[in-house]
C-alpha cells in the first residue's frame, strides 16, 4: 500500500495538477487515512528488493541540488533487515563522497529499483544513515555479498517510510549477462545435440566416389 508514499510526495501543487488532469479522485482515495505511518515492507517488496543487482539512490546537496548515484553488486546486495530497514555495503569507488556527504546534511533519500526483463519498478523513500567500517566492521562485513571481492568501506542503512509500485508502461526490457545465458541455454543445448547428430550421420554415411 503506497498510502504514506503518495501522501509524502504529493505537494499541494501536484494535487492541483491532478485535479486539472482528472486523476485526483483516484489518488485521493489512495491517500485516505495517511497519518505518517510508514508503508510496511511486505513479502512481495522483500523478494523484489533482494533480487536486485543494482539500484539508484537520490539525495540532496546542501544547496538543494538533487543528486543520483548508482549502487550495485551481485544479486542480493540489497538486504531487507529488521522491520522497514534495508541496507547495503558501500564499496570503494571514485572517492567523491557526494551521497555520503549529502546524507550527513539531509537524511532523506529516494531509491529506484528496476526489474527490466519483467518491466517492473519499485520506488522507495526513507531516511538514511551511513556507518563507517571503523565504527561497525561486523555490520559492514555482514552486508557484503558472500564471495564478492570488492572492498566494503561503509554501510548504508535506509529506514523506508514509503514505497510505490509503478506501472510497466514505457519500460524497455533489458537483460544482464546471467539472464541472457539462462535464456539461450536451451538453444545452445539443442545446437550441441544437432552437432552430435550431424557428426554421427557423417560417420555412418560412406563418402561418394570411393
Amino acid at each position: 500500500m503506497a498510502r504514506n508514499y503518495i501522501h509524502t510526495m504529493f505537494s499541494d501543487e501536484a494535487r492541483a495538477l491532478q485535479a486539472a488532469d482528472g486523476s485526483r479522485g483516484s489518488y485521493a482515495r489512495m491517500e485516505e487515512g495517511a497519518d505518517g505511518t510508514a508503508d510496511p515492507i511486505g513479502e512481495a517488496e522483500r523478494s523484489f528488493i533482494e533480487a536486485r543487482d543494482s539500484c539508484y539512490i537520490a539525495s540532496v546537496t546542501p544547496d538543494g541540488w538533487p543528486y543520483i548515484q548508482h549502487r550495485g553488486g551481485p544479486t542480493g546486495f540489497l538486504k531487507v533487515l529488521d522491520g522497514n530497514r534495508i541496507g547495503f555495503a558501500d564499496f570503494r569507488g571514485n572517492r567523491q563522497h557526494i551521497s555520503t556527504a549529502n546524507i550527513g546534511h539531509d537524511r532523506r533519500v529516494a531509491l529506484f529499483l528496476m526489474d527490466y526483463p519483467n518491466k517492473r519498478r519499485l520506488k522507495l523513500i526513507g531516511t538514511a544513515s551511513v556507518v563507517p567500517r571503523a565504527d561497525d566492521p561486523v555490520l559492514v562485513e555482514g552486508l557484503k555479498p558472500s564471495g564478492y571481492s570488492a572492498a566494503a568501506e561503509r554501510a548504508y542503512l535506509v529506514d523506508v517510510v514509503g514505497f510505490d509500485w509503478n506501472c510497466p508502461q514505457h519500460i524497455t526490457p533489458r537483460y544482464n549477462e546471467a539472464e541472457i545465458k539462462a535464456g539461450v541455454a536451451p538453444l545452445l543445448a539443442e545446437i550441441e545435440q544437432l552437432r552430435a547428430e550431424v557428426a554421427r550421420l557423417r560417420g555412418e554415411t560412406p563418402a561418394t566416389g570411393e
